[in-house]
């Protein structure tokens, strides 16, 4: 069933079960590398697999020329968890200055609609794709994060590193998409025809660096555990038959392994047909999640403008080595552990450095 977004207002009974899969890979066809990735072609199959009933949303995060990227994660939650938003405000939709895909894509929402996540992506060098990561990592806001930034001017530092001594701040930091699943789909080629028979790459002139016997992890679907934990350790389920592995392409060149050549790969279709049938009898018979109490749908963001305003004045100080009192970058002025300051705070250190 086409998903239908004001069915979110609807009161649990009432509304229909609802999911969200997302294809992962950075492929799109539209530019380069100039064709559409294999976790596209699953995330458009699984669609059609899923009960007539439920409502079943999906998004392709790849990158598309003039489209806004994932913005990086400015690890708000680091000075204090406090100055981490839920949803995330460092950035805004429609953004001239700082595009970003999650909020243009309104993903903070989607993700609080669904009852449960399919996630399916390659395998990019032991780890998740890059697109991935960057969702994961922006989504630390729903680990705990602030529900309500008028608590701390919208992003001010030390109000924030204040209120997360406060004890109100135990009752506004929850986990905010808690009581959800989350399934992971991830396929990788094992190094297609490029490795020998030891494990070590073909073209590899000083194959003495490394052992190959102690590659990272001896079960592939561990290049996805960062993604996993993170989301059990925000009340998210993972339930251990929903995170898996797949292997495509093995031995072949990689233009050979494209999703056309998947599909006919008996053995790996049969282990994705089973991850979904999995995940559609779990999901099934949990059932709908009731929605938590600070909610990303329907959220509205607050008028900043002075806020903005005194954020900025606070930035321009900062510039002329104008530290707020009692702060940690007054401390860390004091010990001189950090010579950051500068009218040109763009400018990148190794240009700071040969400018001297």
């Amino acid at each position: 069933m086409k998903p239908n977004d004001e069915n979110a207002k609807l009161p649990v009974a009432e509304r229909p079960f609802r999911i969200l899969i997302i294809s992962g890979s950075d492929r799109r066809q539209y530019n380069c590398p100039g064709v559409n990735s294999k976790s596209r072609t699953l995330m458009l199959q699984m669609a059609e697999m899923l009960p007539p009933e439920w409502e079943v949303d999906y998004e392709d995060l790849g990158n598309v020329y003039g489209r806004a990227r994932i913005q990086s994660c400015n690890a708000c939650a680091s000075t204090s968890m406090a100055l981490c938003v839920w949803p995330c405000n460092c950035y805004e939709k429609n953004s001239s200055s700082e595009p970003d895909l999650l909020w243009d894509l309104d993903m903070y929402a989607r993700l609080d609609m669904a009852d449960a996540w399919a996630i399916i992506g390659p395998i990019n060098w032991y780890g998740p794709t890059s697109n991935l990561k960057l969702m994961f990592d922006r989504l630390v806001c729903m680990n705990g994060g602030n529900p309500d930034e008028n608590s701390i001017d919208h992003k001010d530092p030390e109000k924030a590193m204040a209120l997360e001594h406060q004890e109100k701040w135990q009752h506004m930091s929850q986990n905010h998409l808690e009581g959800r699943t989350a399934a992971f789909f991830c396929y990788g080629d094992e190094g297609a025809d490029e490795m020998d028979e030891t494990g070590r790459p073909k073209i590899l002139r000083h194959k003495h660096y490394f052992n190959p016997e102690n590659e990272p992890f001896t079960r592939e679907r561990e290049a996805y555990a960062p993604l996993v934990w993170q989301c059990r350790y925000g009340g998210v389920e993972v339930p251990d038959n929903l995170w898996v592995h797949g292997t495509t392409g093995k031995g072949r060149k990689y233009s050979d392994n494209q999703a056309e050549h998947m599909i006919q790969e008996t053995e790996f279709m049969a282990t994705f047909n089973q991850w979904v049938q999995d995940f559609t009898a779990f999901v099934a018979q949990k059932g709908k999640v009731p929605p938590n109490q600070y909610r990303a749908y329907g959220y509205k963001r607050p008028q900043n403008v002075l806020k903005e305003l005194k954020t900025g004045i606070r930035s321009w100080k900062l510039r002329f080595g104008l530290a707020p009192e009692d702060s940690s970058n007054q401390a860390q002025k004091d010990l001189g552990l950090n010579n950051d300051t500068t009218l040109t705070p763009q400018k990148s250190e190794g240009e700071k450095l040969r400018n001297k």
